[in-house]
């Protein structure tokens, strides 16, 4: 039953139990993390495409009960776009659940209160390795940040975009790292309705901050450790003030990757861990259980394999011990990195200023 971990599937997750959807299947599968057991949910229609698509959940206000899984992206420019919703119940309680006006367990096209159809992206975007963060004071907006260097907000009440930015970044996102700085429907978002989020993609790290008063973005570099730079397509996740990376993809060159990194947060620091995957991984995906206890990696794939069945489960102690001696001498060289890399924009900056001087000099010479 684990054909759903396949290379760039998605997952969400309700309580214990977790569901999927891939790349290489159509099928959907919940997966109860303490049985330790998979259920078959549905099936993809057979017109979707799957590659590189966004899965996010939010919480239906008229079926407590029930959570909604938005599915949509995974196309590339001047493809045609999907934009699909589940209502999902936990299928392991044993219980037949009905609601006479919810179909559940099944894909349909999202439609708003009247009805119509609506689509998420337009053709001439680039939704391959789209992703997508649920915010806002009410947990009412979607953050979607897509290829080449684009964020868009929609307002999930009436489908209806009402901001668009353009990333201040040199480099292009792709299968890119993505997440809230803070749990959904926090109270401090609810209080000044600013949403603070992070994105990560090779040497590209930024801090993200909308305001939904007026619209606005903000945005503020962060810097990214010399020996992640290289990687996207990586499993990530954000486990209270830490985000995990887990593998990644460093070109044709470098190929596919074992490496285990973390960022606090709170800290702005970087390390590489001292324990590896067990295999070079990529396209992957991570989450983590309701209780906080288990990091799961699916899917994804390699070098020698497109798309591979891998679950590997990882307990969070494993990431919240003391600094192994291996992790201080990186955490040492990675410093001395920094201080050189500081030294170059020091100098960068001095010339550009006897630059500017110079030319000023010659300009009151001639007058």
């Amino acid at each position: 039953m684990d054909e759903f971990l396949s290379k760039q599937g998605m997952c969400g997750l309700q309580k214990r139990n977790p569901h999927f959807g891939g790349a290489h299947t159509r099928n959907c599968y919940s997966y109860h993390t303490l049985k330790n057991e998979y259920k078959y949910i549905c099936s993809y229609p057979n017109n979707i495409e799957l590659v590189g698509h966004a899965l996010v959940k939010f919480v239906n206000d008229d079926y407590p009960n029930t959570m909604t899984l938005l599915s949509f992206g995974g196309q590339y420019q001047n493809e045609k776009k999907h934009t699909l919703i589940m209502n999902y119940s936990s299928i392991w309680d044993g219980q037949d659940i009905y609601e006479e006006k919810l179909s559940l367990y099944q894909w349909i096209p999202l439609t708003d209160k009247y009805n119509r159809p609506v689509c998420i992206g337009k053709d001439e975007n680039d939704y391959n390795g789209v992703r997508a963060i649920i915010g806002g004071s009410k947990d009412h907006l979607l953050f979607i940040t897509y290829p080449p260097k684009n964020i868009d907000v929609i307002n999930l009440k009436t489908y209806q975009y009402i901001a668009r930015n353009t990333l201040p970044i040199g480099e292009w996102i792709w299968y890119h790292c993505f997440v809230s700085k803070t749990d959904s429907g926090s109270e401090r978002a609810q209080k000044n309705k600013k949403n603070e989020m992070l994105l990560f993609c090779k040497n590209i790290g930024l801090e993200i901050e909308y305001n939904e008063h007026n619209n606005k973005f903000r945005f503020r570099n962060i810097r990214i450790c010399s020996t992640l730079r290289p990687f996207n397509q990586y499993a990530y996740l954000r486990a209270n003030d830490i985000i995990l990376f887990f593998g990644g993809h460093g070109g044709t060159d470098i190929g596919y990757s074992k490496a285990m990194h973390k960022y606090s947060i709170k800290e702005n620091k970087w390390m590489e861990l001292q324990q590896h995957l067990p295999i070079s991984l990529g396209r992957c995906v991570g989450i983590l259980n309701e209780d906080n206890t288990y990091v799961h990696i699916l899917g994804g794939g390699n070098d020698e394999h497109d798309a591979i069945s891998q679950h590997i489960k990882i307990h969070v102690h494993e990431f919240m011990k003391e600094e192994t001696e291996r992790e201080k001498q990186w955490i040492v060289s990675e410093s001395r990195i920094q201080d050189g890399e500081r030294e170059m924009e020091d100098i960068k900056r001095i010339k550009k200023n006897l630059k500017g001087m110079g030319q000023g000099f010659q300009i009151r010479k001639l007058k």
